[in-house]
């Protein structure tokens, strides 16, 4: 089976072209995907949910700390999220979605999911890095509560701290992106090395600039309305993006 595989590993992926329009049509069988699975992509969606609350009930005394490491947990979100394409995989194949096989997607392509998923890693810590200097540097006596830094962020006290971070943060998120829209799935369903996949996934948002800047303006929306009520919209939208991930993989990446 491995020899099957192998020649893909080489091989550069083909480009489709795809408008807004496929984006939301993404969306749409990334929702269906998430009824016809029913738990196993709740489960997926509970866990990220569980993860930003505990977070939160740790750090939400310390905003620096919060916001560098939650934002950080979702730059991860690609390779968090594979047992869900797994799940779409299966349904796909009309086979009945499983939790169990999908816990297990990893093995497919193990050691260069786990480069991918190191260097996403390695990019959370130094933007928690980053974050907590940026806080250090307009915030005087220690790190400021989240009522300190939303007082500052909504009234604009602190205009210069509310532009930097916020590009900052923007240029890792925006790097993230880039190089992970469509690389897990493709590292675990083509057997393609994570250097490729990486650029690949960067040959997407280069090729599709307008339905990319559409599909990241969908998960930044989706992610913030689900802080807002607490993390726990977390638990719907997280599968949704997951499923709806693996069909914008599949909608750019030529058979």
């Amino acid at each position: 089976m491995l020899n099957q595989l192998e020649p893909n590993s080489h091989r550069f992926p083909q480009i489709v072209k795809i408008s807004t329009s496929t984006i939301l049509q993404c969306l749409k069988n990334g929702f269906q995907d998430t009824l016809t699975s029913g738990f196993p992509s709740l489960f997926y969606g509970a866990c990220f949910a569980l993860a930003g609350s505990g977070i939160y009930l740790l750090l939400s005394d310390a905003m620096a700390l919060f916001v560098g490491l939650t934002t950080g947990f979702f730059l991860l979100g690609p390779a968090l999220a594979m047992g869900l394409y797994h799940l779409s995989q299966q349904i796909s194949s009309g086979v009945k979605p499983k939790l169990l096989p999908s816990l297990f997607a990893w093995r497919s392509n193990v050691a260069n999911l786990g480069l991918f998923a190191g260097m996403l890693t390695l990019l959370l810590l130094v933007w928690a890095r980053a974050s907590l200097v940026i806080f250090a540097i307009f915030f005087e006596g220690g790190l400021p509560t989240t009522q300190i830094v939303l007082a500052s962020v909504m009234t604009m006290q602190q205009p210069v701290f509310t532009l930097i971070y916020f590009t900052v943060g923007g240029i890792f998120a925006a790097f993230v992106f880039c190089t992970s829209v469509i690389a897990v799935p493709l590292i675990s369903q083509q057997n393609t090395d994570a250097i490729t996949a990486g650029i690949a996934s960067i040959k997407v948002c280069l090729s599709n600039p307008a339905a990319m800047f559409f599909w990241a303006l969908c998960i930044v929306t989706l992610t913030a309305l689900s802080f807002f009520t607490g993390f726990i919209g977390l638990i719907i939208t997280m599968p949704i993006l997951g499923h709806s991930t693996w069909h914008v993989y599949r909608a750019v990446i030529k058979a």
